[in-house]
Parts: structure tokens; sequence; C-alpha cells
């Protein structure tokens, strides 16, 4: 199972800062999410989703030591 982190807006919005998650790949787990969070489905399109610190394909496998960060967009100034 792939260890998914939640930051910020994307943890408030799963009620989150952490869990495990069984999907095959990166857009099989943005599928998921968006239909179990769907406020985080809202900005999920927005947010950078690094696989083991690498923004990735969809297509990428998510193996049972794979570290997913979810990251909305952050402003600042």
């Amino acid at each position: 199972m792939a260890r998914v982190r939640y930051f910020a807006a994307a943890e408030e919005f799963a009620g989150r800062a952490e869990e495990q998650r069984v999907e095959p790949d990166l857009g099989a787990l943005r599928t998921a999410l968006a239909a179990e969070y769907p406020s985080l489905g809202d900005i999920l399109p927005r947010c950078a989703v690094l696989v083991d610190g690498r923004r990735t394909a969809d297509a990428a496998p998510l193996a049972s030591d794979t570290l997913v960060d979810v990251l909305p967009p952050f402003a600042g100034g």
C-alpha cells in the first residue's frame, strides 16, 4: 500500500494528514481521492502530486513502499 501525505488545504479536505492507499497507479489514486473526498477532488487538478518526490504521469505504478505527497497551490508574498 502506498503512503499518501496531505499538506495544507489538502489535509483539511481529506480530514487527515496521511493514510495508506491500495490503488495500483497514480491515475486510480486521483480518481479514488476525488470520489472519496469531494472537496479535495475540487482542488486536486491544481495540486502538485509527487510520487517519491517527483511529478509523474498518471500511469505511474504505486508500490507498497511508494510515498505520495499531495500539495495544494500555495500563495505567498
